[in-house]
């Protein structure tokens, strides 16, 4: 799984021109699947998510998770996060997973998300055409790959 991890102090999912979903201040996750990934991505990946200490403390330091400040969390999937560029000009998705195997992917990482962060979190529409909004917070945007582990 590969993610976008950014610091927001608000952000929303507007599909057809009306706000599905929309949090304050949190993180926005975008979150790309591929067939290799497995419960074990999910767990590593959630509580890595849940625990990133990218919030600033009293003294302005990043040392608090969105668990500790008792942020919102939106996840988006997004299978261009898998895109090869390596040939041509035509990003390649053949790594990113199809519907079938993906969706209960997302579903299981939204549980998981819900399960680590303590409360229900926000999330965009599986295949959708999504129009997301955000107001970048720092900036601070972190990408993380779970079978690199970096």
């Amino acid at each position: 799984m590969k993610t976008v991890i950014q610091r927001v102090s608000e952000a929303r999912v507007v599909i057809d021109g009306t706000i599905f979903s929309a949090i304050e201040k949190g993180l926005l996750v975008l979150l790309g699947i591929e067939d290799a990934d497995t419960a074990e991505d999910i767990a590593w990946l959630s509580q890595k998510i849940t625990q990133l200490r990218i919030f600033d403390d009293d003294e302005g330091i990043m040392n608090r998770s969105v668990k500790d400040i008792d942020g919102a969390l939106l996840l988006v999937s997004q299978f261009t996060l898998h895109a090869s560029t390596k040939k041509g000009n035509r990003p390649s998705y053949i790594r990113a997973s199809k519907p079938d195997i993906a969706i209960p992917l997302y579903e299981k990482m939204i549980r998981q998300l819900e399960s680590d962060l303590g409360r229900e979190i926000r999330t965009g529409v599986f295949g959708a055409d999504m129009k997301v909004q955000l107001i970048n917070d720092g900036p601070v945007t972190i990408i993380i790959d779970s079978k690199n582990k970096e």
